[in-house]
């Protein structure tokens, strides 16, 4: 193929920009549609969403109740398929997975953190932590306890060891909320109102943790959010309504450590 005015270098160049960018993609999303049907109901809960996720880029996502948030960032976790579109994580198309292999990329590249905490209650914090590495081949005991306090220790509750959930607040349990995402040491964390339960207060200091995580270990977080405050605190906003992403602002430049 010749193209008249275009030098090798040129082309070279061209090329380098988009193996840099493709490098630098955490999760790519393209003409993603979501659509729940019953015999007699068809709801589209997501249309004609593209979008990309740096490595580590704060992404947060706001609209209306019922917009298809929620339904993004299953499909951002593989969790949920969409209905037509493609997704890929770290540059992987994923495509035809089964469900042991889908679970299997969770384990290792995403960590949760949901509203209401998901915690169980039989188990010490410790234990609730240690959670994801007990689906990890080769993981022994005593490395799954080294890793949960070392997770522990980054969301301030080194102390907590050996309390049960229904022994802290609503701030302490979604601390350990995050250490249990973290322990996997995932490069990606999806929030689902990770603040929605809190008070201001506590609601700040979960969002500081958040952004710390960001901040110093190059984490790609997505969190979903009804808080305005919350949002603004992050690098990008996207908002939703009635499933289809309409805009897409940048709002800071973090100085990554």
């Amino acid at each position: 193929m010749v193209v008249i005015g275009t030098t090798n270098q040129q082309f070279n160049n061209a090329a380098i920009k988009q193996l840099i960018l493709y490098l630098k993609t955490m999760i790519t999303l393209s003409n993603i549609e979501k659509v729940y049907q019953t015999k007699s109901i068809e709801t589209v809960a997501l249309q004609h969403v593209n979008l990309t996720v740096p490595k580590g880029e704060f992404l947060s996502v706001m609209g209306p109740s019922g917009c298809g948030k929620s339904t993004l960032l299953n499909i951002m976790g593989l969790l949920d398929a969409p209905s037509k579109g493609t997704i890929e994580i770290g540059g992987q198309p994923i495509r035809s997975y089964k469900d042991k292999e889908l679970a299997h990329l969770r384990n290792e590249k995403i960590g949760f953190v949901f509203q209401s905490y998901h915690l169980v209650n039989d188990l010490s914090v410790l234990d609730n932590v240690e959670l994801p590495l007990l689906y990890r081949k080769g993981v022994s005991g005593t490395e799954r306890s080294r890793r949960a306090k070392i997770a522990l220790e980054k969301v301030g509750l080194s102390a907590r060891t050996r309390h049960f959930p229904n022994q802290l607040s609503g701030g302490q349990r979604q601390r350990v909320a995050i250490a249990r995402a973290l322990i996997g040491q995932p490069e990606i964390i999806l929030a689902d109102e990770p603040t929605g339960n809190l008070d201001s207060v506590m609601g700040e200091e979960v969002m500081n943790i958040l952004l710390n995580l960001n901040r110093q270990d190059g984490t790609t977080i997505v969190m979903v959010t009804h808080d305005e405050n919350m949002a603004q605190k992050t690098e990008r906003l996207v908002r939703f309504f009635d499933g289809q992403q309409v805009s897409d602002a940048k709002i800071h430049a973090f100085q990554k450590v």
